[in-house]
């Protein structure tokens, strides 16, 4: 992923949310050639050279010191995510290239999401593949598919393109739109994080190319960590509406990989609904891991009556 043009359409997508206005500088009427604030004034802003700041933006300014970055953030408004992935593509030129390491599940890790039982748990790899997850994960996410999918190098579950592309994940998530852009925010960020992963690369592709609404949130420039959005609003087809907290959290001895944990509050009826879902995938369940559908929805109205 080329991190000349993603330092630069960052900074023009901040610089397009900005009116003159917002920052102080009168507006002298007229149509302008293009939204938000001008390089010149953004400069004047920020206390450095129109030049410098168009190198900087077009990405050949790559030894910009943390005091300029700080002064454009602070014009920009930007919060501290924001900031943190200025700072990674300012630095992202003089960064050593490297080739991420194959992903692997270690088999310790393997056992811990067996571990949480009828608590929902999955791993996610730094490509958004689910590299293993748990029957309650399954039956709440991905019922739908194969237990053993995450089992297939080629052929696993992806979370990006499940949200982006697959019917089933739209209508999973009450606010589908939120979970996309939060989804899209996340990926920008990883894709910073590791520019020389092909099959990164190729994911962003394959999402713009097939989906519009992806293609649009790029284009935005959203970034944010999937992490702080602590709680998700779930439409299951087979136990209805349902509020879950998300966790989520980097194994610290693998890179890129992360651990997300779904649980509800207890006492709630989504407690409930939880049970009674991930009881069915742990106890009655196909032998593959998948729900029986017709005795979960039978339980599920019978619950609803009572």
């Amino acid at each position: 992923m080329e991190q000349r043009s993603e330092l630069g359409e960052f900074l023009r997508s901040r610089r397009a949310r900005l009116r003159p206005e917002d920052v102080g500088l009168p507006d002298h009427g007229g149509r302008r050639r293009v939204p938000g604030l001008r390089r010149e004034e953004l400069a004047q802003l920020a206390g450095v050279s129109a030049g410098y700041y168009t190198r900087l933006e077009q990405g050949q300014s790559p030894n910009a010191s943390e005091a300029v970055l700080d002064a454009i953030a602070r014009v920009l408004r930007l919060d501290e995510t924001e900031l943190a992935h200025l700072r990674s593509l300012a630095r992202q030129k003089t960064a050593p290239r490297r080739r991420p390491r194959p992903e692997r599940l270690r088999p310790a890790v393997r056992l811990m999401i067996g571990a949480f039982g009828d608590t929902p748990a999955l791993i996610m790899g730094r490509r958004y593949d689910v590299l293993a997850w748990n029957r309650a994960a399954h039956a709440l996410l991905a019922g739908h598919l194969p237990f053993e999918a995450p089992e297939q190098p080629h052929g696993r579950p992806n979370i990006a393109r499940l949200v982006f592309l697959d019917p089933h994940t739209r209508e999973l998530y009450a606010d589908w739109r939120t979970k996309a852009r939060d989804t899209v925010a996340d990926v920008r960020m990883t894709a910073v994080r590791y520019p020389h992963d092909a099959e990164l690369t190729g994911l962003v592709g394959e999402l713009t190319v097939h989906s519009p609404e992806f293609a649009s949130l790029w284009a935005a420039h959203p970034v944010q960590d999937c992490a702080v959005r602590y709680t998700r609003e779930f439409r299951h087809p087979l136990v209805g509406a349902m509020t879950l907290n998300n966790e989520i959290m980097e194994l610290s001895n693998d890179e890129g990989q992360r651990m997300a944990v779904f649980t509800a509050t207890p006492g709630t009826p989504s407690a409930e609904a939880l049970t009674l879902l991930t009881g069915q995938a742990g106890g009655t369940g196909r032998p593959d891991g998948g729900v029986q559908a017709s005795a979960l929805k039978t339980a599920s109205a019978r619950s609803r009556l009572a």
